[in-house]
């Protein structure tokens, strides 16, 4: 299983890339937010990757961010949902809308996706609703590890620049702070993640103590 690769970008298409690992080529397609965000034609990539594997077709797919890679592999696994449709719902709302949407029960914001219909749109938010707290978690985790100094691209002919990677969410690590905060205060993971997410839905430049303040005043008992 290919689970990231760091190489040259050699080609682009509409929904595709060519990236060259020590001469050999991957062919790896991508959301169009992702698309939009990789380096140009010959500079140095990294990419996470999903690899699917069927008696008919072997594909890469290319995310820059685990959450987006981890959100990909869940939207997968709903029935009726495959990649194409999966990358639809990322490129239309990236990961950190995906899990707002998700966590806030917002079948709408997935329905506007190319190709999903208001069945599915539910059934997605139905199914992962659960998955919602533990995804955005991983927020965190991630803008850490992007403080981690960057591998080299070997090459034999030529060192290569170091790979340009896409910056840290400060949304998403301080949604993750806030999930956790609240954790430690005794809320369900449910609970909280909806609160979370309507409050970054409502201040999306909020900071992790702004957020909690405002998930806090969500879930304050009413009356």
């Amino acid at each position: 299983m290919i689970g990231k690769l760091t190489g040259r970008l050699e080609y682009r298409a509409a929904d595709h890339v060519l990236i060259d690992v020590r001469g050999v080529g991957y062919i790896v397609f991508c959301s169009d937010r992702t698309m939009a965000a990789l380096p140009g034609v010959g500079e140095a990539v990294s990419v996470y990757t999903d690899m699917v594997v069927r008696e008919d077709l072997m594909q890469l797919y290319g995310f820059l961010s685990l959450v987006e890679k981890e959100w990909h592999r869940l939207l997968c696994s709903v029935q009726g949902v495959g990649a194409k449709v999966s990358l639809a719902i990322l490129s239309a709302l990236g990961p950190d809308g995906v899990s707002r949407a998700i966590a806030l029960g917002d079948w709408a914001s997935v329905k506007a996706a190319k190709g999903v219909g208001p069945k599915t749109a539910q059934r997605i938010v139905l199914d992962l609703k659960d998955k919602a707290p533990g995804v955005m978690a991983m927020g965190g985790t991630v803008a850490e590890a992007m403080d981690e100094p960057a591998l080299d691209v070997v090459e034999l002919s030529e060192p290569a620049p170091k790979p340009k990677r896409a910056p840290a969410s400060g949304s998403a690590a301080a949604s993750a702070g806030a999930l956790s905060a609240l954790a430690n205060l005794g809320y369900g993971p449910s609970d909280a993640a909806s609160a979370v997410a309507e409050a970054a839905a409502s201040h999306p430049d909020a900071g992790e103590a702004d957020l909690i303040r405002a998930a806090l005043r969500l879930l304050a008992p009413k009356g």
